[in-house]
């Protein structure tokens, strides 16, 4: 019996886009529209506030196991329901004075917010792909939504050739899988995984085909190409969203994978992560050196990040001594990737919703254009060094906790090297992060002119800015909320 309470959530999101289409056709004039950014905003806190009080200890499965409910997928949707809120209140102001028709923009929005959800509850590959794919159908729209942009277009257009490429891949990757072990349910690929003496070269074709795809979607080395020309060339709200949420949807969708599925057979794909997430934390570290504009930096860093994420889901388990999978670490590992994505995803939407409200004043997005921010803005400059320290891994900041949990766990696996290559990128990324510091509190301004923020930019900024403080100093009620979400992927293992 499906118990369809457990998709509350989901359905009020999807009635909330709607409601908000609705009253952007028939109800609202063109002075007024600004309002469903505030409506959106507060049906998203209701969701998250009902989520988290009447359905958090609630498990159970939907459709024969294709949607799982649980601790992990329950934090997550809570999470994509935040990540919304900051993603709107971020987008306002530049809605207001750059694009065209907002209640589309919000509306297609709340449906991506969607698919996200659903990615972290699959509990099957084609419910996963599904999901996927409702959630890249909105973001190819807002990437090009800036229909007045060449940018915005070319980005668009990029976005959209790459990412039906990657679904092509993925989706031959799911063909293989099911007609090697006659089943797309994560529990049953294990089990099959199980009972077979070794992964056959069927099967490995179908797993590479599956990871490629998925290296597509969060711009894994050397799937990253689009991530820079798409990073600069969208509306920069959308560029902060597209950072966010579409990364965590993944890498949500991604762990449960690989630690659902495909535990027996992590010899064979543990190599595999490890050498790409060695290539990705190295380029996107490194070419973010020589970068110039801001969204473009943010996209190789980005990159490097996702490096450090694959790197978490490569410990989730390894061969001993024995020659046996070991699941001793895959909790600190799986504690590592979740808190980590929730760190980078406040220091980056801070630093996207202050990079909005930069271009929105000037209508620049240059380094050199951070020049002088400092006197302009006093919260701006504060909220975008903290941001950058946290992305850096520097104490005091949230980023510097989630780092030291991951890198912990890469190390207990008996990973060292890999640890030390992602400590080693870390203080490389340090470098071009002080680029933007020097501009913003050392170079004189270019121009004398007043920065104006509006105080919901404000507000959203300063929210952002005690969290990163917090998470860092007291990480404690976050780490019992991440701990809860994991055990939901480890139940069967005692936590070390």
């Amino acid at each position: 019996m499906n118990d369809f309470t457990l998709l509350i959530p989901e359905f009020a999101v999807v009635g909330l886009a709607f409601g908000v289409l609705t009253a952007d056709l028939f109800f609202l004039h063109d002075r007024t529209k600004h309002f469903l950014a505030y409506g959106s905003v507060a049906g998203l806190g209701i969701i998250a506030a009902f989520s988290l009080i009447f359905l958090w200890n609630q498990d159970g499965s939907l459709y024969k196991g294709l949607l799982v409910i649980d601790g992990y997928s329950l934090f997550f949707k809570a999470f994509f329901l935040i990540i919304g809120v900051f993603a709107i209140l971020g987008s306002v102001e530049y809605v207001r004075r750059n694009l065209d028709h907002p209640g589309e923009y919000y509306g297609i929005m709340l449906f991506t917010i969607v698919g996200m959800m659903l990615m972290a509850a699959s509990g099957e590959l084609l419910s996963a792909y599904i999901s996927l794919e409702l959630l890249s159908f909105g973001l190819y729209v807002l990437v090009a939504y800036n229909r007045y942009n060449p940018k915005s277009n070319e980005a668009g257009t990029k976005y959209i050739l790459l990412g039906a490429f990657s679904s092509a891949l993925l989706l031959y990757g799911i063909s293989q899988i099911y007609g090697l072990t006659g089943t797309t349910r994560f529990d049953d690929i294990n089990l099959a995984l199980s009972t077979s003496s070794g992964i056959s070269p069927g099967l490995l074709v179908g797993l590479v085909f599956i990871i490629a795809g998925m290296g597509f979607k969060v711009a894994a080395v050397p799937f990253h190409m689009w991530a820079p020309d798409v990073y600069e060339g969208a509306p920069t709200p959308v560029t902060a969203y597209l950072s966010v949420g579409s990364k965590t949807a993944a890498f949500a969708l991604m762990l449960r994978f690989f630690s659902e599925a495909l535990l027996p057979a992590v010899e064979d794909w543990q190599i595999i992560l490890i050498i790409i997430a060695t290539l990705t934390m190295t380029l996107g570290n490194l070419v973010a050196l020589v970068q110039s504009n801001i969204k473009r930096l943010l996209a190789y860093s980005s990159i490097g990040h996702v490096g450090y994420l694959i790197m978490g889901i490569a410990a989730i388990a390894s061969i001993n001594s024995s020659n046996e999978i070991s699941t001793a670490y895959s909790h600190l590992a799986a504690n590592g990737i979740i808190l980590h994505l929730v760190a980078y995803a406040i220091a980056t939407m801070a630093v996207f919703i202050v990079a909005s409200a930069l271009f929105n004043a000037t209508g620049k997005e240059e380094i050199t254009d951070f020049a002088g921010l400092a006197r302009h803005s006093p919260l701006l400059a504060l909220t975008m060094t903290a941001s950058m320290f946290s992305l850096a891994g520097l104490p005091v900041f949230a980023g510097f906790t989630s780092k030291f949990y991951l890198f912990n766990a890469v190390a207990s696996q008996r990973l060292l090297w890999l640890a030390g290559l992602a400590i080693l990128t870390s203080l490389v990324s340090l470098y071009y992060y002080l680029r933007v510091i020097r501009q913003i509190y050392i170079e004189p301004p270019i121009e004398d002119q007043v920065i104006k923020v509006p105080r919901i930019t404000l507000g959203v900024l300063s929210v952002l800015l005690v969290s990163l403080i917090i998470v860092g100093i007291y990480p404690s009620p976050l780490m019992e909320t991440v701990q809860h979400a994991s055990n939901a992927l480890f139940s069967s293992e005692s936590v070390p």
